[in-house]
C-alpha cells in the first residue's frame, strides 16, 4: 500500500468526476461490493452518489488520502493534469485515467506521477452514456502488466477491456483513432441518407440495406437508428467533446507526420455544428447541418 494507508483494511476506490460518463460508471464498483468514495464539483451529482450508496470527499486531496486506487473521468486535458496533481500529496497506488486526453498529456501525467511513486493507467472508453450504463463500454488500456493484473477485473465492470500495450499514451492513440473514424462516419453517412432521402428512399430501409452491405458503419448501426431518425439527437456525446477529441487527433497526426485529409473535413463539420446548434448540443447533431443543407429530413417511425 501507499503510504500512510493501512495494508489490513479493505482496499478503498476514489472516483473523481461524475459528468455524463462518470455518473453511469461509478455505480459499478458499488455494485460489484466495492467501498467507492467520490468528488465532483456538482453538488447534485454528489447528492446522487451519496443516495446511491457511494461515499463523498470534500476535494480531490481529500479522497486520493482515503484511496488506495483513484479513477478520473473528466472532460480535459488540463483538468486532467491538474486534478492529477492534486491527488498526488493523497498517495494513491494508482491513478486510472479514464479520460480522453491525447498522448501528449497522458505521458506528462503519467511521469508526475511516477516520480511520486504513483501507477498509472491510460485507460479511455468508448460507447457513450448508454455504453456506461450498461457496462457495455470498449476500454483501451495501456499499462504496465502488474498493473493491468490488479485493475483489469475493476476495468472490466465497465465493459470490455483491451490491454493495448504498456506505455502511458498508448491507449489514447488508439482512442483518438476511434473517435476520428466515429466522427467521419457519421460525417459521410449523413451526407449519403441525405441523398436518399431525397431521392424518395425511406431512411429505414436505406439502414436495412447499408447494414446487410459494405457501407456498414457505427454510425449506420447505432447513432442513426438511435438518435437520428427518431429527431431525438440524444446519443450522449456533446459536440463540443467530440471537436476536442478531433482536435488532439489531428494534432497528433501532424506531429507523427501522419497526412490527414478526411479527418480535417470531418472537424470542419463538427466546427459548423457546434456554431449552428452550440458546444453542449449532441454530436449527432451533425446530421441536423446536413438535413438543412439539403432541405431534407432524415426521419422514419420504424
Amino acid at each position: 500500500m501507499a503510504d500512510g494507508k493501512d495494508e489490513t483494511r479493505v482496499t478503498v476506490l476514489g472516483f473523481i468526476g461524475l459528468g455524463s460518463m462518470g455518473s453511469a460508471m461509478a455505480p459499478h464498483l458499488l455494485a460489484a461490493g466495492h467501498k467507492v468514495v467520490a468528488f465532483d464539483p456538482s453538488a447534485a451529482a454528489v447528492d446522487a452518489f451519496r443516495a446511491g450508496g457511494g461515499d463523498v470527499a470534500a476535494s480531490a486531496a481529500d479522497l486520493s488520502a482515503q484511496a488506495d486506487i483513484v479513477f478520473l473521468s473528466l472532460p480535459t486535458p488540463a483538468i486532467v493534469q491538474e486534478v492529477a496533481r492534486q491527488v498526488i500529496p493523497g498517495k494513491p497506488r494508482i491513478v486510472v485515467d479514464l479520460s480522453t486526453t491525447g498522448p501528449r498529456a497522458s505521458i506528462s501525467v503519467a511521469q508526475e506521477l511516477g516520480a511520486a511513486g504513483i501507477g498509472f493507467v491510460d485507460a479511455p472508453v468508448s460507447g457513450g452514456r448508454a455504453g456506461a450504463l450498461g457496462a457495455k463500454l470498449a476500454l483501451m488500456v495501456a499499462c504496465p502488466l502488474a498493473i493491468w493484473n490488479e485493475v483489469q477485473p475493476l476495468l472490466a465492470l465497465f465493459g470490455k477491456t483491451f490491454h493495448v500495450g504498456e506505455g502511458a499514451g498508448q491507449a489514447q492513440t488508439m482512442k483518438l483513432v476511434n473517435n476520428m473514424l466515429s466522427v467521419v462516419a457519421l460525417a459521410a453517412t449523413s451526407e449519403g441518407m441525405a441523398m436518399g432521402v431525397k431521392a424518395g428512399l425511406d431512411p429505414a430501409v436505406m439502414l436495412d440495406v447499408l447494414n446487410a452491405s459494405s457501407g456498414r458503419n457505427s454510425a449506420t448501426t447505432d447513432k442513426m437508428p438511435r438518435a437520428v431518425l427518431p429527431g431525438s439527437f440524444d446519443f450522449g456525446f456533446a459536440t463540443q467533446l467530440s471537436l476536442k477529441d478531433m482536435k488532439l487527433c489531428l494534432d497528433e497526426a501532424e506531429a507523427a507526420g501522419v497526412p490527414m485529409i478526411v479527418g480535417p473535413a470531418a472537424r470542419a463539420m463538427l466546427n459548423i455544428t457546434q456554431a449552428s446548434y452550440g458546444p453542449d448540443s449532441d454530436f449527432t447533431s451533425m446530421a441536423k447541418v446536413v438535413e438543412q443543407w439539403a432541405g431534407v429530413k432524415i426521419r422514419s417511425e420504424r
